[in-house]
């Protein structure tokens, strides 16, 4: 079962596992601690950034 999925917020990815803070970081996601980050999904996150939802969350599951 993967570890992270893709209407998870951002805070509670890093609740999960605060190695994806790299991770999401490396993609351009430099407000991790903003309040949107503790609304926001991983793939609201991801379509906001540029980014595949599906590259983010295999980076992120490869943690």
């Amino acid at each position: 079962m993967a570890k992270f999925t893709k209407d998870m917020t951002i805070g509670q990815a890093l609740q999960v596992d605060m190695n994806a803070a790299p991770v999401l970081m490396d993609i351009g996601m430099h407000c991790l601690g903003c309040p949107s980050a503790q609304g926001e999904t991983l793939e609201e996150a991801a379509m906001v950034h540029g980014i595949p939802v599906e590259v983010l969350m295999e980076k992120l599951n490869e943690l």
